[in-house]
């Protein structure tokens, strides 16, 4: 018995340590031993694009999201842009028809984002799709800096950096999670590709579209990973840019984090041949080590750490048992402390990251039951986010 609970407890440290920090270190010395790829500068002959951006009621930011797509720095005579607002209630259509050089696609019947999408991708009328969410804001080069790696035609697609602006508490952790997710793409990337698009920014070979079935929860993943499965790379670049607000409280954030959990075990799901490593070889290598292990082991290997360390406390004699115990305890107690000064404005700035690491995993064993039951949705009410008049000023 000691020893299978020696064994659970050292395979869970393993899995979190490689999957949130192994992993990189192991995919950087592959980078360095691996020949580098063609860097691409903006072809002055800019490709077609077409724009594609799902808002479904967003009355209150459509008119902000438009300016900002009709002030990107890309030639208008190569850019369409569609927006698409089936079922929504509100005043978002109207707004829309204000500004001819806006192509609105609306029908009263709401079946949600991935249905929208299906539907949009054939009125496209270029070779290039770039999909956004509507209540993001984009940076002026966004377009030109995806629409230059499809020069390289072993990209299937391009997916840009998603930015989260806080204004403080523990959503600001979301901003640092992204810049630490933002770190392990640009790994990825290096290396081979990325293994997942983030659906504030994404774009594609229209050639290379699926269609997606319209109870998929994570649209912007499974078109991504698709591309991938057909051999082709997901490239990912920075200086083209989303940038959001986060969540506007704790409860917000977990349904959002819930809804991508639930979303991650369907991909999974959908997926499985991306297992096989000696067919998709790197691909299924950094799907397996970022994706697989961030959503399918290492939350529940949390769960069994604590419980495994808590029986080797009383049935083992070995010492450094019964401090990670202790250590797991004395932390988790300091975040729970956090959580009730946190509303009295008394923080303590050190827990705070490993506080929203703990939440993030919770948030996706929540996920993987909700899944379970069937109980997730692919329609759903969007989180509510912060305001702040930084996400407005963008454009620089």
């Amino acid at each position: 018995m000691i020893i299978l609970l020696q064994t659970i407890f050292w395979l869970s440290i393993f899995f979190l340590f490689y999957n949130y920090v192994g992993y990189a270190i192991v995919t950087w010395v592959l980078i360095k031993l691996s020949s580098k790829r063609r860097a691409y500068d903006y072809d002055v002959d800019a490709p077609g694009v077409t724009m594609i951006i799902a808002a479904y009621n967003e009355e209150s930011f459509v008119e902000q999201k438009i300016l900002n797509t009709l002030a990107l720095d890309y030639p208008k005579d190569r850019l369409q842009v569609i927006f698409i607002t089936d079922g929504s209630t509100d005043s978002t259509p109207d707004i829309i028809r204000n500004y001819p050089e806006i192509e609105l696609l609306h029908k009263s019947e709401r079946s949600g984002k991935t249905a929208a999408l299906n539907r949009a991708v054939p009125y496209a009328k270029y070779g290039i799709l770039v999909m956004c969410d509507a209540n993001t804001m984009l940076n002026k080069d966004c377009i030109k800096e995806l629409a230059k790696h499809y020069q390289d035609e072993t990209i299937g697609a391009v997916a840009g950096e998603k930015k989260v602006l806080s204004a403080d508490g523990l959503t600001k952790q979301e901003g640092l999670y992204w810049k630490y997710e933002s770190a392990l793409k640009k790994l990825d990337a290096t290396y081979q590709t990325i293994v997942g698009a983030a659906g504030e920014l994404f774009s594609l070979r229209k050639n290379l579209w699926q269609h997606v079935e319209e109870d998929t929860i994570l649209d912007d993943f499974m078109i991504s990973m698709r591309i991938v499965q057909q051999g082709y790379r997901v490239h990912y670049e920075p200086r083209a840019y989303a940038t959001e607000t986060a969540s506007a409280s704790v409860k917000e954030e977990a349904k959002r984090k819930v809804r991508i959990a639930a979303g991650g075990f369907q991909s999974m799901a959908r997926l499985l041949p991306m297992l096989n490593i000696f067919r998709h070889g790197k691909s299924s290598f950094l799907y397996i080590s970022h994706r697989v292990l961030r959503w399918a082991v290492c939350p529940f290997c949390l769960v069994l750490l604590l419980l495994s360390s808590l029986a080797l406390f009383f049935v083992s004699d070995q010492l450094i048992f019964k401090i990670a115990f202790v250590m797991q305890v004395f932390v988790y107690g300091l975040m729970i402390l956090n959580s009730v000064l946190s509303p009295k404005g008394v923080k303590i700035p050190v827990i705070q990251p490993l506080q929203y690491f703990v939440f993030m995993n919770i948030c996706v064993i929540r996920g993987f039951f909700r899944y379970m039951k069937g109980e997730q949705s692919a329609t759903w009410e969007r989180a509510q986010r912060q305001i702040l008049q930084e996400a407005a000023e963008i454009n620089r």
